[in-house]
């Protein structure tokens, strides 16, 4: 076993290793960029070493740099973690010359199943069914359009070298596949360097299950079951779950004994995962992840294995731990992936500071997977993940309700995330009845992510209780260390000369004004709120945790307060709202719904239309790339495009106006 191993990675990914080879007494280093010089896999590792600026183009992904730096420290492999350079030949390559082990599979295999088209035409090869498609060398337009009218509509465009949804589009009809070629290539040529792709039958109503694979060098190879991963937004997972629930028996040998032929067909080595499609009691092969999956934690739960200490042992020249025959699998796990992403803005990742980070405590039902904490900042730079939710029970149903319970007490303020999104998911009655596949998301999105709606009384409630609690904090100290601790100036009783003991509070919610008046009562207050009155009493703050008897019953929320904006977090839910500062308010109110501004920083990939052009509500006018996803800047309504100021290339900041328009009617 190894002494030393760098882990070529960052946030979540890296912290996972390194649990596993601290457990194991292996010494670790951590890589960072100069914007993760404070992250928590720095302060994990044993040793760090700085490899460059924030960009993953001049620092994650600089295979030179790494290697030098394993060089230096001393390191005896190199584990790529997921992502980054996981699935990257020449690296695996560079870290042979250079005598560095690399904990993952043989060059051979990462270029085999490196590319889609190629992967295809082994697994054809080798029985492993396929979905129907063209694979071809052929990447013209033309010869794309006569290979898709062949195939038949709808189709699925798709980036021959990569994954995780990126340059993946679905083309229905004829008249959108130019674009969806022009947009895939721009895709995959900035996510991979190869802008490549493969045409595909799009399958209705699939559901997407993976077989987790496992080789060694002494020929072993066997299969870890199955996790379900149909729950996707924008060809990406969301949640996973292990086992595949309502899969019979036949099927999940079947597809096991195929994913083991898959990854033998290529010589194998170390983790990787076979992906299929399922439906109608079918299933068929798209393409084999070279790496540990983001989601291999369920797998671990319902095994009770650590896969990395596998991927550690096997690199080393190990055999594997187990044959087939001893793997067992019990319970049931769902992993949910949190982001900072907006699902209400098409999930458009957010960046900004974790001001409050609260997981839920860990146990044997519940694991946190995370690369940051408290205080941490989400950069463009990087995915946005925060976090992997995991949980295990006895049971589908049972697991489920630790699911929604886990992801009720998971806390986050500072920037906009989907937990509330994941918590719809896991309460949606179709989820619960196994009405699974990849289209899920779309089909109940009304459910999942309905219209922002205004903060309701309880969140004003909660607010309120909290300023006037912090108001008599600050007035005590302040009292204790003037000159007159008695004076009445000090008081925080809304006493009025001939009128009631009252505050009048002004929030900012969504643009809207929303007023709040409390009175001061005997044992308590009276709120007037825009819709009702509420009493309350008994309030206490320790820390962000505010306990108040509100309308009659005892209730407790988490409070967090950055400048003027306050978030409310109770059972799950998240209300944020503005203390009113008539400054910040008009400049929300100017900027409209953002639409015709860059969501994030980013840099323009397209420009659509040019000044003076007529357009339609919804017309797509430029598109931005950011935090490696494209976003389309589209017309709120029927106008006149007045000036563009921006052409492709150019990078842009969180906010600038990319055009002016004039709005027609």
């Amino acid at each position: 076993m190894f002494d030393k191993i760098l882990i070529a990675n960052r946030g979540e990914i890296a912290a996972r290793v390194m649990r596993t080879a601290k457990r194991l007494g292996i010494r670790t280093v951590a890589v960072y960029s100069e914007a993760d010089a404070n992250a928590m896999h720095v302060a994990m590792a044993d040793e760090a070493v700085l490899i460059g600026p924030a960009a993953a183009a001049e620092s994650y992904l600089k295979g030179d740099v790494i290697l030098d730096a394993a060089r230096r420290t001393g390191a005896q492999a190199i584990h790529p973690g997921y992502g980054f350079l996981s699935e990257n030949a020449g690296f695996a390559e560079a870290c042979a010359k250079a005598g560095v082990v690399f904990i993952g599979p043989p060059v051979g295999a990462i270029h085999a199943m490196g590319s889609k088209a190629e992967s295809k035409r082994l697994m054809e090869a080798a029985g492993v069914p396929l979905v129907p498609g063209y694979h071809g060398q052929g990447q013209s337009l033309e010869e794309l359009t006569r290979e898709a009218a062949v195939i038949g509509y709808p189709v699925l465009v798709k980036a021959s070298a990569g994954g995780g949804g990126k340059g993946m589009r679905v083309v229905t009809e004829a008249s959108g596949l130019a674009d969806a070629v022009a947009s895939a290539k721009r895709e995959a040529k900035a996510a991979f360097g190869d802008d490549s792709l493969l045409l595909e039958t799009y399958l209705g109503r699939p559901r997407h299950v993976e077989i987790q694979v496992f080789c060694d060098t002494h020929g072993n190879g066997l299969y870890l079951f199955e996790r379900d991963c149909s729950i996707q937004r924008r060809h990406q997972k969301v949640i996973e779950e292990a086992p595949a629930p309502a899969l019979s028996d036949e099927t999940r040998r079947a597809m096991g004994e195929a994913a083991v032929s898959a990854a033998q067909a290529v010589d194998y080595v170390g983790a990787g995962t076979v992906e299929f499609l399922y439906q109608d009691g079918r299933f068929f092969f798209i393409e084999m992840n070279t790496r540990l999956q983001v989601e291999h934690p369920v797998t671990e739960m319902i095994t009770g294995l650590d896969l990395v200490e596998w991927q550690l042992l096997v690199a080393a020249g190990g055999r594997l731990p187990l044959a087939q025959e001893q793997l067992s699998c019990r319970g049931h796990a769902f992993e949910a992936r949190l982001y900072a992403e907006d699902p209400a803005r098409d999930f458009l990742p957010a960046i900004g500071r974790l001001v409050h980070l609260a997981p839920p405590a860990e146990n044997r039902h519940v694991r946190v997977d995370t690369g940051v904490r408290q205080g941490d900042e989400v950069t463009p730079f990087y995915d946005p993940m925060i976090a992997k939710l995991i949980v295990w029970d006895e049971d589908r149903g049972a697991a489920l309700r630790r699911l929604r319970r886990a992801l009720a007490d998971y806390q986050v303020a500072g920037v906009t995330t989907n937990i509330s999104f994941l918590g719809a998911i896991a309460a949606h009655p179709a989820f619960a009845a196994l009405k699974l596949d990849t289209g899920f998301i779309e089909r109940h999105r009304a459910d999942l992510a309905p219209p922002p709606a205004p903060v309701p009384a309880m969140g004003l409630a909660f607010a309120t209780l909290a300023l006037l609690l912090w108001r008599e904090g600050d007035s005590a100290k302040a009292a204790a260390t003037s000159g007159d601790p008695h004076s009445p100036w000090h008081q925080t009783n809304g006493w009025r000369l001939n009128d009631d003991n009252h505050h009048d509070f002004r929030f900012v919610d969504a643009g809207e004004e929303r007023r709040v008046t409390v009175h001061f009562v005997t044992g308590g207050w009276s709120l007037d709120l825009p819709d009702q009155t509420l009493s309350a009493r008994r309030a206490t703050l320790t820390g962000t945790t505010l306990s108040a008897e509100i309308g009659g019953e005892r209730r407790t929320a988490t409070v967090v307060r950055s400048g003027f904006d306050i978030t409310v977090l109770h059972d799950g839910h998240v209300w944020k709202i503005k203390l009113d500062d008539p400054s910040a308010a008009a400049a929300e109110r100017e900027s409209g719904d953002g639409r015709l501004a860059a969501p994030m920083p980013g840099t323009v990939v397209q420009v659509l239309v040019k000044p003076g052009d007529a357009v339609t509500a919804g017309q797509p006018l430029i598109v931005v790339e950011a935090m490696k996803m494209e976003h389309a800047i589209k017309a709120p309504a029927e106008g006149i495009v007045a000036a563009i100021h921006f052409k492709v290339g150019d990078a842009v900041a969180e906010g600038t106006e990319l055009l002016a328009f004039e709005v027609t009617k």
